[in-house]
């Protein structure tokens, strides 16, 4: 199947989901080795889960299927330009391309602005709308120097 074919798809999840009234706009897929691993779409009004975003849904779908946390070789293929979050995550996931259709732009045009996050987060911290304040008690670096001393964790 060809790249083309590929954003078909998620262009596709995303249109019926729309049509099901199911949640936003947005649709993505994971492709490992011709073969679509991942299916994803916005959920976040059904599941009432801000983090449900279809690139998201589709990477935990992929890991899920490869039994890995990460998307070694894998394609993303995504019908908008992903939004901050979901940036992290597929960073987070490693995939070796993303493929998107619609811009931010786009998507702005439409209701889905994400840049106040992209502007929040040029802030520092002590000007952010919500603020993220230190709070570490006595011993509260314990986990780090637990997983720091550990012979048996999982790096990643």
């Amino acid at each position: 199947m060809s790249e083309v074919r590929y954003m078909e798809k998620a262009i596709e999840a995303a249109l019926q989901n729309v049509i099901s009234k199911h949640g936003g706009p947005f649709g993505a897929i994971v492709v490992k080795d011709g073969k679509i691993i991942g299916i994803g779409r916005n959920e976040v009004t059904s599941s009432n889960d801000p983090t449900a975003h279809a690139e998201v849904q589709a990477i935990r779908e992929a890991c899920k299927n490869l039994n890995s946390f990460q998307l070694d070789g894998c394609e993303i293929y995504t019908s908008c330009e992903p939004c901050p979050m979901c940036i992290g995550a597929i960073y987070w996931a490693r995939p070796k391309v993303v493929y998107y259709a619609c811009t931010k732009e786009d998507a702005a045009k439409i209701g889905f602005d994400d840049q106040f996050i992209y502007d929040q987060l040029a802030l520092p911290m002590e000007n952010r709308k919500i603020p993220m304040k230190q709070l570490l008690p006595e011993n509260g670096d314990l986990p780090f120097r637990n997983w720091e001393n550990s012979h048996d964790k999982i790096e990643y």
